[in-house]
C-alpha cells in the first residue's frame, strides 16, 4: 500500500489572481480561446455583452468535481495503477493512433513495468504557439528497450469544450493525469497539431527516479478514487511536477514565477542543477527541439530512440 497524498495548495489570491487575469486575458486574445460552459448561461448585462471573457467568468461554478461527464476520447478512461513488489501494473494506458485531432483509432492498454528497470525521466515542454512564455508540460520515464511512459497532467474536457485559462480558475475543469505510450503523447502534438516539443533528460539518481514514479502513480490511484478540479494556477501540469518533486526533495523547486510560466522552466531547471550542464542552456535547448524528429519518425518501430539522436 502506498500512503494517501495531500489534497493540492488552496487556491491563491491577490498577486496570483492578478497574475491569471493577466495570463489568461493574454492567452485568450492570443488564440481566441473559448470553452463552454458546465452549466447555467451567462449573466446577461451590458459588461458580458460587451466583453465575452466576462460572460464566461459569470458563467455558474460546480459545486464539486466529477467523473461522470461526456468526456472527449483521449481524456475518457482514468488511468489506475497496481502495485506488485517493484513491479506496476499500469491500466488504461492511452495508445492512440492519430490521421488528425478527431480522426484516430482508440487504444487504451494495460502494460507492466519494473521500477529495478527504470533508467530515465524526460522533461518535456510544449510551448503554446500564440504565447510561448506558457507551456504544457510532461514527463516521460523510460525503462530501456524503448520502452517509455508519459505521465501528461492535463484540464479534462467534455465534448464540445475547448480550455480556456480563465475558465480554468474558475473550476470549469476537472483534473486528469493522462497515461500514454511516447508516440502516442509526442505524435498529437509535434504531428498533429504542428507544435514545437522539447525533451530534456533530467539528471537525478536513480533511486530519486523512482520515487519520484511511485509519487505521481500514487496520484493517479488518488484521483481514480476522488476527482479534483483543475486549476490554471494551483492545480495544472507544472504545478503538480513541481509538486511531485519537492515531495522527494523537499524545497527542491521553488514554486516562483517560473513555475507559474512554465515556458521558463526548462531554464528553471537548468539552473538547479537537474539538467546537462556540460553544455550552456541555449546549446541544450538548441539539440532538445525533437519536433522535426517526431515528424520524421512517426511510424518508426524505434521511435523513441531516434527521437533522441
Amino acid at each position: 500500500m502506498h500512503p494517501r497524498l495531500p489534497p493540492p495548495t488552496p487556491r491563491p489570491s491577490g498577486w496570483a489572481t492578478t497574475l491569471l487575469a493577466a495570463i489568461g486575458a493574454a492567452l485568450l486574445a492570443a488564440t481566441g480561446c473559448r470553452a463552454l460552459p458546465k452549466n447555467g448561461s451567462a449573466a446577461d448585462s451590458a459588461d458580458t455583452r460587451r466583453f465575452p471573457a466576462v460572460a464566461e467568468l459569470a458563467e455558474s461554478v460546480p459545486v464539486s468535481p466529477s467523473h461522470y461527464r461526456q468526456w472527449i476520447p483521449k481524456q475518457a478512461r482514468l488511468p489506475s495503477v497496481e502495485f506488485d513488489g517493484t513491479r506496476i501494473h499500469v491500466h488504461d494506458v492511452r495508445n492512440f493512433d492519430y490521421v488528425t485531432e478527431t480522426d484516430h483509432i482508440e487504444r487504451y492498454e494495460t502494460r507492466n513495468y519494473d521500477l529495478r528497470q527504470l533508467e530515465s525521466v524526460d522533461y518535456m515542454v510544449v510551448p503554446f504557439p500564440a504565447a510561448p512564455l506558457l507551456a504544457h508540460t510532461m514527463l516521460s520515464f523510460g525503462f530501456g528497450r524503448g520502452q517509455y511512459l508519459v505521465s501528461s497532467v492535463e484540464a479534462r474536457l467534455e465534448q464540445g469544450e475547448t480550455y480556456s485559462p480563465l475558465l480554468g480558475g474558475l473550476r470549469q475543469y476537472e483534473l486528469i493525469y493522462v497515461l500514454a505510450d511516447e508516440r502516442d503523447a509526442l505524435r498529437l502534438r509535434a504531428d498533429v497539431r504542428g507544435d514545437d516539443v522539447y525533451i530534456y533528460r533530467v539528471q537525478a539518481p536513480p533511486e530519486k527516479l523512482r520515487d519520484l514514479l511511485v509519487d505521481i502513480l500514487d496520484r493517479v490511484n488518488q484521483l481514480r478514487d476522488a476527482p479534483e478540479f483543475y486549476d490554471t494556477l494551483t492545480n495544472n501540469c507544472t504545478t503538480n511536477i513541481a509538486r511531485h518533486v519537492n515531495r522527494i526533495a523537499p524545497a527542491r523547486v521553488p514554486l516562483g514565477s517560473e513555475v507559474l510560466l512554465s515556458g521558463l522552466s526548462p531554464r528553471l531547471i537548468y539552473d538547479l542543477g537537474l539538467l546537462d550542464s556540460s553544455r550552456s542552456f541555449e546549446e541544450l535547448t538548441g539539440a532538445a527541439n525533437a519536433s522535426p524528429r517526431i515528424r520524421e519518425n512517426r511510424t518508426a518501430a524505434d521511435f523513441s530512440d531516434r527521437i533522441r539522436r
